[in-house]
């Protein structure tokens, strides 16, 4: 059943695209992760721009955080505070992604930025998956344990300047890198479409040495409002919002997670960080393929300004 994508420009197989929106809600619910860095592939694979990809994609990120955000508000596992300095820099930092965005796209080198872009991303992040989860289940099988990481250690990020109390979290450390990774997320996520989840929690963690308690609950919040920031900035900027498109996936994504979080309660973390690390780099290795293959269109059409 083909219907007609009307900010795409072309029609799509509605069941194809419901059927993506269930397996990406399932990956994302069975390994706690947004799923819009594999999203944007696979509607870029499917024939969809680049550009209208991005776009409609940070819009379902959005409404998927929603739910997630609300329920760990709920549970008080939300540092509003942190979550509040977050957004500072992350507000700024999508409003110069989608600002480079329109750039680029001007330029008519956005497509280009986006692929090499996830190259990059995907095939490093899923290799330092891959061979922090095997090292990991070498040490299971030898009966070795991991050294536990102590909670009282400190790094020369606590040594910079305009230190706050985040009492939610209970650390003491500077706004400084609190303020740029919020930018590098809100950046990222405008020119990716991604909502930066899997980047934006070890950052928290490893850098910060913020709880796991609320690690999760105050990504969600800063993946909800930056991402629907950069909708609203896309929408009214380039006008490439497909809110069908959105819908579409919105409705897979919502079902497919209930499926994938009963799925990732029966497996052990080393083993689904090792297949989720398969995972980010086989689309990584796609996308590289799809960059260096000859297309079947050899030639395009731009209109340029004044024309």
């Amino acid at each position: 059943m083909q219907i007609y994508l009307p900010i795409a420009e072309l029609p799509v197989n509605i069941f194809l695209v419901l059927a993506m929106g269930l397996a990406i809600g399932f990956i994302s619910g069975m390994f706690g992760i947004g799923g819009g860095f594999l999203m944007t592939p696979l509607l870029i694979f499917i024939g969809i721009a680049p550009a209208v990809a991005v776009a409609s994609v940070a819009s379902h990120i959005a409404a998927s955080s929603c739910s997630g955000a609300l329920n760990y508000w709920r549970r008080n596992a939300v540092d509003l505070a942190l979550a509040l300095m977050l957004l500072a820099g992350g507000i700024l930092g999508t409003a110069v992604g989608v600002w480079l965005f329109t750039m680029l796209r001007a330029l008519g080198q956005l497509d280009l930025t986006i692929g090499v872009s996830y190259v990059v991303l995907l095939t490093s992040v899923g290799a330092l998956m891959i061979n922090e989860s095997v090292r990991a289940i070498v040490r299971q099988q030898q009966g070795l344990v991991a050294a536990p990481r102590r909670g009282g250690t400190h790094t020369w990020v606590h040594g910079l300047p305009l230190k706050m109390r985040f009492k939610r979290s209970k650390i003491y450390v500077s706004a400084i890198p609190v303020w740029l990774i919020g930018f590098v997320i809100g950046f990222v996520g405008a020119i990716m479409g991604i909502g930066g989840g899997f980047l934006l929690v070890p950052m928290l963690i490893y850098f910060l040495r913020v709880p796991t308690a609320t690690v999760i609950g105050t990504s969600m919040v800063l993946t909800l409002i930056t991402m629907a920031s950069a909708t609203v900035m896309h929408a009214a900027t380039n006008q490439l919002v497909d809110a069908v498109l959105a819908l579409i996936l919105m409705i897979g994504g919502v079902v497919g997670a209930q499926f994938g979080t009963r799925a990732g309660q029966n497996m052990r973390g080393e083993r689904l960080r090792l297949l989720l690390g398969l995972l980010v780099l086989a689309v990584g290795l796609r996308f590289a393929y799809q960059l260096v293959i000859q297309p079947e269109d050899l030639y395009s059409i731009r209109m340029l300004g004044g024309a």
